[in-house]
């Protein structure tokens, strides 16, 4: 593109010539166990988004278990990327990025994952243009660094241990979450009481139930669990049920705080949640809330409502990560820790190198953009397309030219 010097765009004017979006298949290092079931592969979407000016930016949206987990899948992603979300932005400014969030929701309501991928690779593009880090764009780091947790999920007591006694010598993780709900009650109890008396003294841990239980077996297995103990509940309930929430936060919260992950989504869900005291820590995700800026929004309302986060995952990439590390590098003190280890739990990574772990926190990567350097070859290699699987690899700006 062409500009006469006088009239040269400012960097954050450059407009939206590009778009490609592309599933990805990772193997995980082990199956990982949920209340709903189990994954042995990730399949992220990842977005390139590239401006006039040839600054090339990556998004990234991970599902865990694809629909089984919410109504959003790789395939849906990837669809309404190449069908609605990047035609509405092709040409227009890079650098208005409120406006493109408002395009994106004209021209295809919900899809909070597709767009939050697609915002991603634009806040990333238009950060390098200007040789900035993200978290400049985002509202100023308040962390260098953050307190790292580990999932405990092969569903084996002895190996749970022995694998968290290996993060701790290396001490890369003192703050475990153990997924709960697929089995029964008592025997869920069993195995988080079992590893919490190996690690007494030597780890925080956290329990995740998924929705999986009902309010009356939630009163009934969550006591014994914090007096073996479990000091964060994360959505023991299902995810509509907030007076069942608000009730097990009232009688329980003395003893351990309530997260809500399913539950808070919107900000409306964090007004909702606020208003009825039914929680006492938001589990903020990038892709749920459909975007940097949403999750700046819900965070808000947090710090406002005086309750806590906690940086989730949705086991993104090194690519997703690096960008949820960005937005809760810049947010309030009230805060307990990050999950950001989707990285550690696959096979390989789509990036030069991982943001480095070091003293039990996650280091934030400085540079431009989110820090890390999306390696082409890879992406190339667990290419779901290239692989001859069900999917597409669209370059959305040629195929617009060709129209």
């Amino acid at each position: 593109m062409q500009h006469h010097p006088r009239f040269l765009p400012t960097p954050g004017s450059w407009p939206i010539e590009r778009i490609e979006a592309r599933i990805i298949d990772i193997p995980t290092v082990r199956p990982h166990k949920l209340a709903f079931g189990a994954i042995s592969r990730q399949s992220p979407v990842i977005v390139q988004l590239w401006l006039a000016d040839g600054a090339c930016g990556f998004g990234e949206a991970a599902t865990i278990g694809g629909p089984s987990w919410n109504e959003e899948s790789p395939e849906s992603i990837l669809h309404a990327i190449q069908n609605h979300l990047a035609p509405a932005l092709l040409g227009q400014p890079g650098g208005h990025f409120g406006a493109a969030l408002a395009r994106m929701d004209l021209a295809c309501r919900g899809n909070a994952f597709a767009k939050s991928a697609v915002e991603m690779a634009l806040i990333d593009a238009v950060a390098r243009t200007l040789g900035l880090p993200a978290w400049q764009l985002l509202g100023g780091r308040r962390h260098n660094s953050l307190p790292l947790a580990w999932t405990l999920a092969s569903g084996d007591a002895a190996r749970d241990i022995e694998e968290a006694q290996l993060r701790l010598q290396q001490r890369r993780h003192r703050i475990f979450k153990l997924k709960i709900g697929a089995r029964a009650p008592a025997q869920d109890v069993a195995h988080v009481a079992q590893i919490a008396r190996a690690l007494d003294g030597q780890a925080t841990l956290t329990v995740d139930v998924n929705q999986a239980w009902d309010g009356a077996t939630a009163r009934r297995w969550l006591p014994p669990l914090i007096a073996a103990g479990v000091t964060l509940i994360e959505q023991p309930v299902a995810k509509w049920n907030v007076e069942a929430l608000a009730m097990l936060t009232a009688t329980l919260g003395d003893r351990a705080a309530f997260m809500a992950d399913e539950t808070v989504c919107t900000p409306q869900d964090a007004m909702r949640l606020a208003r009825a005291q039914a929680a006492q820590v938001f589990s903020l995700k990038v892709a749920k809330h459909g975007g940097l800026l949403r999750t700046l929004q819900v965070a808000a309302v947090a710090e406002a409502a005086d309750i806590g986060w906690y940086g989730g995952t949705m086991l993104e990439t090194s690519i997703g990560s690096a960008a949820a590390a960005h937005v809760f590098s810049t947010l309030g003190p009230q805060h307990h820790g990050c999950e950001l280890f989707g990285p550690q739990l696959l096979v390989d990574d789509v990036v030069g190198a991982r943001m480095e772990i070091r003293d039990f926190e996650l280091q934030l990567p400085d540079g431009p953009g989110y820090g890390v350097e999306a390696d082409i070859a890879q992406l190339t290699r667990f290419d779901r397309a290239r692989a001859g699987l069900n999917a597409t690899h669209v370059d959305l700006g040629r195929r617009a030219a060709m129209a």
